[in-house]
């Protein structure tokens, strides 16, 4: 079999926290209130910033959960980058954490010290249904006064968000009512969004699901997306996330190296043979019982982790981290 491998890197971020204020329906980390309230230490962060750059990946951002929610943290962190020479390219954030300008502009002209150049502002019906549009507005206004660069996700929702009452929040439904009902179901190709974590349960309803038999058939091959270095994450446990593919996870400190058969069987039988031999595997070992149907593959391989973990208590370095599968 051909183990997986990760030798380089190339673009990503740092998972500070997955604890949320808010529990996006699209959330493909499964972030929110139920989370452990535990943030990146910064031991922790200069050991995932010190190996990327090892890996040839010399800037990542910052995302969660919501970074924001403990603000000295976000900053340890930011000096850790500093001090190992890993540029932060962007913080994401949510707004929730936006009360009024005179602290925001506080908040943001201390972090613009600490090496904070840009932040990432969600703007999105998703986000919409936890924050009110008017915190959003007042992040963007400080960050204009404070002299903090401001990267809108996605810009293109502003008229649409705003075109509602912009002191509370408002449901998918209400967009929907608004703008028609295909409208959440156009979302996934105007957000981007990627057919895992969460989206696949707010998804699970509205589009076309194919026969057990159908996926297996057509997906015959390994998943090399586990092998994708594009855009990848780093956690606050430690875990490196392959391709995107939340729930999968390889130690820090396996990067760079052969991933092992003993240490990495699922992993390295999905991206060798796929998830036909994953769901074989998985129905002869720990007595997995598929649904008729599914939406991809994706959503197979999800159903049989989450059955290995919940159901069959596995606990396994390369499913991680355990609160996902509670909270997704």
């Amino acid at each position: 079999m051909k183990t997986l491998h990760i030798s380089k890197l190339h673009s990503g971020g740092l998972i500070t926290n997955y604890f949320c204020s808010s529990k996006c329906k699209h959330c493909l980390y499964g972030c929110g209130p139920e989370w452990e309230k535990r943030y990146i230490t910064p031991d922790q962060a200069e050991k995932n910033l010190v190996k990327v750059r090892s890996l040839g990946c010399s800037s990542v951002h910052i995302g969660g959960g919501e970074p924001f929610l403990r603000p000295e943290s976000l900053i340890e962190v930011l000096q850790v980058a500093r001090k190992v020479g890993v540029d932060i390219e962007y913080v994401e954030t949510n707004s929730s954490w936006y009360n009024n300008e005179e602290e925001a502009c506080a908040l943001l002209e201390k972090l613009k010290e600490e090496g904070l150049g840009t932040i990432l502002v969600s703007v999105s019906p998703f986000h919409n249904e936890f924050i009110p549009f008017n915190k959003v507005k007042g992040v963007i206004n400080a960050c204009r006064i404070a002299g903090v660069n401001i990267f809108p996700w996605l810009k293109a929702f502003v008229p649409e968000t705003g075109s509602f009452n912009e002191n509370r929040t408002h449901s998918l439904e209400e967009y929907e009512k608004r703008f028609g009902d295909k409208y959440v179901i156009e979302l996934i190709s105007r957000y981007g969004l990627t057919m895992r974590g969460r989206t696949l349960k707010t998804y699970a309803g509205k589009l076309n699901r194919r026969p057990l038999e159908e996926i297996l058939k057509v997906n015959g091959g390994g998943c090399y997306e586990l092998s994708d270095i594009s855009h990848f994450h780093v956690d606050l446990f430690g875990n490196y996330i392959p391709g995107l593919c939340t729930g999968l996870s390889i130690a820090v400190d396996d990067l760079g190296e052969m991933l092992g058969m003993l240490e990495y069987p699922v992993l390295n039988m999905l991206h060798d043979k796929g998830i036909g031999a994953f769901f074989e595997f998985a129905v002869s070992s720990y007595g997995f019982k598929p649904a008729r149907e599914y939406l991809s593959k994706c959503e197979l391989c999800f159903d049989i982790r989450r059955h290995i973990v919940i159901n069959r208590k596995l606990v396994s370095k390369e499913l991680q981290p355990l609160e996902f599968y509670t909270n997704v």
